[in-house]
C-alpha cells in the first residue's frame, strides 16, 4: 500500500476567511481615511482656485485705485472676500468711489460669494455621503484581490449570488450600471464598480478581471449579458464565465459568445413551479449540460414505509441519495454497506421527476 493511501484525504485546515475579511474591513477604513482629504480637495479645488483668483483680483484693485502696498492690498482683498471688514475702500465713502472700482468690486464679491457657497455645498455632500472616499478605498483594495469573483449586474439574481459568496467567504466585486445601487454597495463597504453604458471593458478592468477567477453575468437585459460575455472572453480567454439569460432561445448564442455555463432564469423558475405542483417535497433543481435538469427532493420516512430496513443501494436504483438525516443529524458516510433506513429518517434525493415521485410514494411522504 502506498504512502498516499495511508494519508487522510482532507488533512488541510480550513482557511480562516473571517480573519481575512475582518482585516480587510480595517484596511477599508484605513484607505478611506487616507483618501478622504484628497477626495475632499478634488471636490472643491476649482472653487479654491477661483477664490485665489479673486484674491489676486482684489489685490490689483486696491493697489491701483487705493494706492495700497501689495501686502496691504492682499489683506484688504481677503478681508472683503471673507467679509471680515478689516478695510473699507475709499475711506468708507461709497459716493466718491471711482465707478470702475465699484464695478470690479461688485464682480469680485458676487463671484466670491458663489464660490464660498459652492465650497460649503460640496463639503456637506462629501462629508454626508463619504462615497467618493469609499470608492477610492475600494479601488485600492480591488487591485490587491486575487482569484476573486466578478458579478456583473446587481439584480435579484446578482444579489442572491453575492449573498452566497458571502456565506462561502469568497471575495467578489459587483459591477452595476445603477448609481443608486452603487452607492448602497459603497455604504456596505462592498467592492463595487459603476459601469457606464458603453464601457463594459473599462468596468471589467476596474473590477480586476486580470486577477479574477470567475465572471458571473446577471444583467436584466440579455443584450447586456451578451456584451458582458464577449467583453470578458476577449479580455481573459482563460477565465470561467457563468451567465444567466432571460430567453431560452439565447442559450446557444451565449455559449458561442464565450460563456462556459448558461442558466435560463425563466426556465428555472418555470421548472420549479411546475414540479411543485406534482410534489410538495421539491427543494431544489440542478442544471447540468451533461446530466440535463435534475430535481432535488426531501422525503421523511413514515412508520408504514416500505423503505424501512432497506439499504441505500436499493434506493440508488431509482435516484441518487445525496443526503441522509438520522435522529436529526446528517450521516457522513453514505457508502457504509451496513447503513439502513429507519423510521423518521430524512432523505435528500437527486433524480428526475418520475423517480422522485416513486420514492416519495414508497416513503409515504406524498
Amino acid at each position: 500500500m502506498s504512502q498516499n493511501q495511508n494519508e487522510p484525504l482532507f488533512d488541510r485546515k480550513p482557511i480562516k476567511r473571517t480573519i481575512k475579511r475582518q482585516s480587510r474591513k480595517f484596511s477599508f477604513i484605513f484607505y478611506q481615511a487616507l483618501y478622504g482629504p484628497s477626495v475632499f480637495l478634488r471636490a472643491i479645488y476649482r472653487q479654491i482656485i477661483l477664490l485665489a483668483i479673486m484674491f489676486v483680483w482684489g489685490t490689483v484693485i486696491y493697489s491701483y485705485f487705493d494706492h495700497l502696498p501689495i501686502l496691504g492690498a492682499l489683506l484688504a482683498a481677503v478681508s472683503t472676500v471673507t467679509t471680515l471688514g478689516f478695510y473699507s475702500p475709499n475711506d468708507n465713502n461709497l459716493f466718491t468711489m471711482h465707478w470702475a472700482e465699484s464695478v470690479l468690486l461688485i464682480i469680485m464679491i458676487v463671484i466670491s460669494v458663489g464660490a464660498v457657497a459652492s465650497i460649503l455645498q460640496s463639503s456637506v455632500n462629501t462629508i454626508a455621503k463619504g462615497d467618493l472616499a469609499k470608492g477610492q478605498a475600494g479601488k485600492k483594495l480591488i487591485n490587491k484581490l486575487r482569484q476573486h469573483v466578478i458579478v456583473l449586474g446587481y439584480t435579484y439574481l446578482g444579489i442572491y449570488v453575492t449573498e452566497k459568496l458571502d456565506d462561502i467567504g469568497l471575495d467578489y466585486v459587483v459591477v452595476t450600471k445603477n448609481p443608486t445601487k452603487y452607492e448602497e454597495l459603497l455604504k456596505k463597504r462592498a467592492f463595487a464598480v459603476l459601469e457606464s453604458e458603453t464601457q463594459p471593458m473599462e468596468a471589467l478592468t476596474n473590477a480586476g478581471i486580470e486577477h479574477a477567477s470567475i465572471v458571473v453575468v446577471a444583467h436584466e437585459k440579455d443584450t447586456d449579458n451578451m456584451l458582458a460575455i464577449l467583453s470578458s472572453r476577449k479580455m481573459r480567454p482563460d477565465i470561467r464565465i457563468i451567465s444567466v439569460v432571460q430567453s431560452p432561445s439565447l442559450i446557444e448564442t451565449a455559449k458561442n459568445a464565450g460563456a462556459d455555463m448558461v442558466i435560463p432564469s425563466t426556465v428555472t423558475v418555470g421548472h420549479l413551479l411546475a414540479l411543485s405542483a406534482v410534489t410538495k417535497n421539491l427543494v431544489g433543481i440542478v442544471f447540468s449540460e451533461r446530466m440535463g435538469a435534475k430535481e432535488i427532493a426531501e422525503f421523511t420516512v413514515n412508520k408504514s414505509s416500505k423503505l424501512i430496513g432497506k439499504g441505500l443501494q436499493e434506493i440508488a436504483q431509482y435516484a441518487t441519495i445525496i443526503g441522509l438525516l438520522q435522529k436529526g443529524k446528517p450521516v457522513k458516510n453514505l457508502f457504509d454497506p451496513t447503513l439502513t433506513i429507519q423510521e423518521k429518517d430524512t432523505l435528500l434525493v437527486l433524480g428526475d421527476t418520475a423517480c422522485l415521485v416513486t420514492i416519495g410514494e414508497e416513503a409515504k411522504a406524498l
